[in-house]
């Protein structure tokens, strides 16, 4: 276990990756990754560091992710964030993406779900009309479609 709470060590991570990013803390864990707040150092912004489990890396395999991270690169899509960086580092399969506000309220809405054990009132969630959403699958579709 990592000191940041993980199931996995991210210690060989945070090593190989320490002279381009500065590992914060963890934003939140799924069955999938872990997701973790780091400073990209050479464009001071904040970014989020996305770690698949070893276990889904190991089943999934380095090749594969770089196939699905290399489509997953050309999506441009203003409901998809843009991809900074992927790769293989201390043993794990990682890729980068901005830190933003939707990332925050995410966070605040579990938050506030673990806390009072209800769903968020609709004034503390952002408004988004059905129009306006798009399936990302449905995107990458179209790209992949339009690039055989």
């Amino acid at each position: 276990m990592s000191a940041t709470g993980s199931s996995f060590d991210i210690a060989p991570l945070v090593k190989a990756l320490a002279d381009r990013y500065r590992v914060e803390r963890e934003l939140g864990a799924g069955g999938m990754a872990t997701v973790f707040l780091a400073q990209d150092l050479k464009h001071e912004r904040e970014v989020a560091i996305k770690v698949l489990q070893p276990e889904l890396g190991a089943a999934l395999g380095a090749d594969r992710f770089h196939a699905e991270i290399r489509i997953t690169a050309r999506l441009q899509h203003p409901h998809i964030l843009p991809l900074i960086d992927s790769g293989e580092a201390g043993g794990l399969l990682y890729y980068v993406v901005p830190f933003t506000l939707s990332l925050v309220i995410l966070g605040v809405r579990e938050l506030i779900l673990a806390t009072r054990g209800s769903r968020p009132p609709p004034e503390h969630l952002p408004s988004i009309a059905p129009t306006e959403i798009s399936s990302p699958s449905d995107t990458r579709a179209e790209k992949t479609e339009a690039h055989q």
